[in-house]
């Protein structure tokens, strides 16, 4: 029974540095066309403007949401930090197995702290655009 311990423990140790070795630090020049896109989105948000905003979602998410305005619904009831944020600050970018993510640390309209993780889609011409975001509530620890 002693040595299952020391065996699981050690399964998981590997699992967790293999997940590490998965994220693959990404190009400056993609990390800065995310910070991009992403900035001008929640600026476009800030904004009202449902056309800007809709315009750096990619056609998936667009297919979801087939016009700005329901793109626009759904983020400001769904995503109240993106939507009107208090305080935007960009964590790391690393390509995962999903694709390209965006860590933003977020400070809601509420005074809450969130982790916005953006994935973002290569367009057939290289450019990139937002494919979701999830919102996980900033406990402090490393994500």
């Amino acid at each position: 029974m002693t040595g299952i311990v020391p065996r699981i423990l050690l399964a998981l140790a590997l699992a967790a540095g293999s997940f590490g070795l998965a994220r693959a630090e990404v190009a400056d020049a993609d990390r800065e066309a995310f910070r991009s896109i992403i900035s001008n989105q929640i600026e476009a948000f800030q904004r009202d403007d449902g056309t800007a905003a809709y315009g750096y979602a990619s056609p998936t998410i667009q297919g979801l949401f087939p016009t700005a305005e329901r793109f626009m619904a759904m983020v400001r009831s769904g995503y109240p930090p993106v939507y009107r944020p208090r305080s935007v600050t960009f964590g790391t970018a690393a390509d995962t197995p999903r694709g390209p993510e965006q860590h933003v640390f977020i400070t809601g309209p509420d005074g809450r702290n969130w982790v916005a993780i953006y994935s973002l889609q290569q367009q057939p011409d290289g450019s990139w655009r937002i494919n979701g975001c999830r919102l996980v509530e900033d406990s402090g620890e490393s994500i």
